[in-house]
């Protein structure tokens, strides 16, 4: 389809409302998404970043292109042609968000990594919301070939705590045979930004996948996760983690799909909430009916830190093999009080105790995350939300 096409569908497309099951507990009243300024002319900002990272490529994206900082040799770190053969052969047209990115999208980066190439620093990029009232489509192809080694770092951030934007991203993540691929996306965008993505990655034959996704900024909208096990002896695990206070809403959709054999899928996404705060995480795991020998798991639980918080987890499963295994569980609870009883009886201050206690529920999902400085990173993050006394 040309990109005129794909505009006709968006528009085509209703917005989702809370009568669609997906969007049951995220209302998107009062949002237009035709009502922002879209790829402003402004110059590429660099907004604080939540990460020091020692890269081998650095790219900046942002309302007026792409920048390639640094790239290494050998390694297709550039801007994303639209004539690649792989792009939307994961995420196409076929949802309102996605086919309004596949419309207007303006600038991506393509990260393609020869076989057996093994990169021992992380590649890195980040991308910038920095125009008041501006919309910013973002899309990201990444083309892991057979026994490659990488690792990724996405940030989306915005140039001002107070800037007011819509942000539409769409990943797609190819991981050939034998190779594998660690993925980092964090999103810190300004309270003020509504964020929709859709990332969709397809792990092949004895490949492996290791996602990690945080979750602190923006006001409202939808993340999508999806995991395709695509060949015998494919691995994916993700690990979340996410922090949202005020008003904000955090909407997660995830779906592991296993469509091979002797296929191995581990989910655990964490969260905390504090003030009005809400987060909804929806799974499902899907088991196809010659995909035997499956192993698959997936796990939500959210940390309340104050009575007016809310979150709804929904896990899901639909098998059609007969030899599987596969499990899952969501939990919801407030602070323990007797935790924090104790600890201010010790001399600490309240948020001093509750940074403690945020710390220790998210430890074994941080625990998850390979790379230390991403992994300081996101506890630091979760940490500092907590205010001062």
């Amino acid at each position: 389809m040309a990109r005129p096409d794909f505009l006709e569908r968006y528009r085509a497309l209703p917005l989702p409302t809370t009568r669609d099951e997906h969007w049951r507990f995220t209302d998107l009243s009062g949002f237009d998404p035709d009502a922002w300024r879209v790829n402003g002319a402004a110059g590429i900002a660099a907004p604080p970043s939540l990460l020091e990272l020692d890269v081998a490529g650095v790219a900046v994206a942002g309302e007026g292109g792409i920048e390639i900082e640094r790239a290494p040799e050998g390694v297709r770190f550039e801007p994303l042609p639209e004539e690649h053969e792989l792009l939307y052969s994961l995420v196409g047209w076929d949802e309102k968000f996605a086919a309004h990115n596949a419309a207007l999208w303006k600038h991506g980066l393509l990260v393609h990594v020869p076989r057996g190439v093994v990169l021992e620093k992380p590649l890195y990029v980040r991308i910038a919301n920095a125009l008041e009232g501006s919309a910013l489509f973002w899309r990201l192809l990444v083309v892991a070939e057979p026994e490659s080694r990488f690792t990724l770092v996405e940030e989306y951030s915005s140039l001002s705590p107070e800037l007011e934007g819509y942000s539409n991203a769409a990943v797609e993540i190819v991981v050939r045979e034998g190779a594998k691929v660690e993925y980092v996306s964090v999103q810190n965008l300004s309270r003020r930004t509504w964020h929709f993505a859709s990332h969709h990655a397809r792990v092949e034959r004895d490949a492996e996948l290791d996602w990690v996704a945080g979750g602190f900024g923006s006001a409202k909208g939808k993340v999508r996760i999806q995991n395709d096990l695509a060949g015998p002896g494919a691995t994916s695990r993700v690990t979340g983690a996410y922090f949202a206070d005020g008003t904000q809403h955090l909407d997660y959709d995830t779906f592991q799909e296993h469509i091979a054999p002797s296929t191995t899928s581990d989910f655990a996404f964490k969260g905390a909430l504090r003030d009005s705060a809400r987060a909804v995480w929806r799974g499902m795991i899907r088991v196809e009916e010659g995909a035997q020998r499956t192993n698959a798991y997936q796990e939500n639980r959210n940390l309340l830190l104050s009575k007016t918080a809310h979150a709804d987890s929904i896990p899901g499963l639909e098998i059609m093999a007969n030899d599987v295994r596969c499990t899952h569980g969501a939990t919801l609870g407030q602070v323990d009080r007797e935790q924090l009883f104790y600890l201010m009886a010790r001399g600490l201050s309240r948020s001093e105790a509750e940074r403690l206690i945020v710390r220790g529920f998210f430890q074994d999902v941080l625990d998850r995350v390979e790379l230390e400085p991403v992994r300081e990173a996101l506890a630091a993050a979760l940490e500092s939300r907590i205010p001062e006394a």
